[in-house]
């Protein structure tokens, strides 16, 4: 009898050891508790690989609505490059008693401001990794899909001095509301860019890098949302909303980069979801399954663009867009004229109501007679936005 208490007392104590301990000796999705005050009532999980050391990257990944952080886990092909980057994860997990489809509240107030809500709980969860995983606390990344990555662009515009970069998949731009789920916006550059620095006013940098990926066939949330993200990025950086250079990569996806510290990605032929790419290569990753469609693994060209692997110049052996296929005019004509009249001209093409300017793909907009922009012949049947002055 005295036996098995002892054997119950020395099964209790080790039981007690392992809910205490930080989520670090075993390589695999382990929930913490007690890591803030957690105002925003959110759940924490964590990935660390075997033996990972100090002073390694940290990337918080935020699920979409009727996800959970084990889903998210599973699928995104992030676990992966941790193993391989050596970086440790964070994901974080939305409940039905916050939000019936389990989204994160990237509309309501209290939730994207900083300082409060759901935005600490998320930023306490970064404390929490620095603090017991010896995570930089300079190479802090944040990304997420759909809800995940409008709560993704709710951090970087509250904490942009905790985040080096992110990723928004599918999302909104900040403080944007439900109405940019469904519809485009008439706000300028300035306008978005406003909306980030009223985030946390006095703020005088560094500013994130951000990438923004998005299904050009996406019916959940409008893909003006993309081109929108990126005018309210560029302008937050400094930087010109015209590409500095574009090129074409697998799964039919087109890359903008803007200055290098914005990047934009148009996958072809896809949906809503995380662009994935099941498979054994550095560059593939992931599970196909609902939201996570075959295409082209976005996660390892957010590592790339992060610079956890390395080098920020993913590989292809696809040619750059930007390249003219003929010898420049000399004249290098403009046309001004309305998105519609472009594309009767031949100068653009539409594509799901949106319009593109023939050759760099480059993005208009709207496919109407209300949207107005100039753009610059530099080869045959290519053309370059040119609003700014010709």
């Amino acid at each position: 009898m005295y036996r098995r208490m002892w054997w119950s007392l020395v099964a209790a104590v080790l039981l007690t050891a392992a809910v205490v301990a930080p989520a670090r000796a075993a390589a695999t999705l382990t929930e913490v508790s007690g890591f803030g005050s957690n105002p925003g009532a959110l759940r924490m999980y964590s990935y660390l690989p075997s033996a990972l050391p100090a002073g390694r990257p940290l990337v918080v990944a935020l699920h979409g609505c009727t996800q959970s952080a084990s889903d998210y886990y599973g699928h995104s092909g992030w676990p992966k490059y941790a193993d391989l980057y050596q970086a440790a994860l964070v994901l974080p997990e939305q409940t039905s008693v916050n939000n019936a489809l389990s989204c994160f509240n990237w509309f309501n107030a209290g939730d994207i401001a900083r300082g409060g809500g759901e935005a600490l709980s998320i930023k306490q969860m970064v404390d929490y990794a620095v603090a017991h995983y010896g995570s930089d606390p300079s190479k802090v990344f944040v990304t997420g899909l759909s809800a995940g990555g409008a709560m993704t662009a709710v951090m970087l515009a509250t904490y942009p001095d905790v985040f080096a970069g992110g990723g928004v998949v599918a999302g909104l731009p900040y403080n944007c509301g439900t109405v940019c789920q469904y519809q485009a916006q008439s706000k300028t550059p300035a306008q978005w860019g406003g909306l980030v620095r009223a985030a946390y006013p006095g703020y005088a940098g560094p500013w994130p890098r951000v990438a923004i990926w998005y299904g050009a066939s996406d019916t959940t949330v409008v893909p003006a949302n993309a081109t929108e993200l990126r005018d309210q990025w560029t302008n937050v950086l400094g930087v010109s909303p015209t590409p500095s250079n574009s090129d074409s990569l697998p799964g039919g996806t087109t890359r903008e980069s803007y200055a290098g510290v914005v990047q934009l990605y148009r996958v072809q032929g896809i949906a809503h979801g995380t662009p994935v790419d099941p498979g054994g290569a550095e560059s593939q990753c992931g599970t196909a399954g609902t939201y996570y469609l075959d295409s082209i693994c976005s996660s390892y060209y957010l590592a790339q663009f992060w610079g956890l692997t390395g080098t920020t110049t993913p590989p292809t052996t696809t040619p750059p867009t930007t390249t003219p296929p003929t010898t420049p005019p000399a004249s290098q004509p403009c046309f001004t004229a309305s998105n519609y009249a472009h594309t009767v001209a031949g100068r653009a093409h539409q594509s799901g109501g949106y319009t593109y300017a023939n050759g760099s793909n480059q993005a208009m907009g709207l496919w109407n007679v209300a949207v107005t922009h100039t753009l610059r012949r530099t080869a045959d049947n290519y053309y370059v936005l040119a609003d700014g002055g010709c």
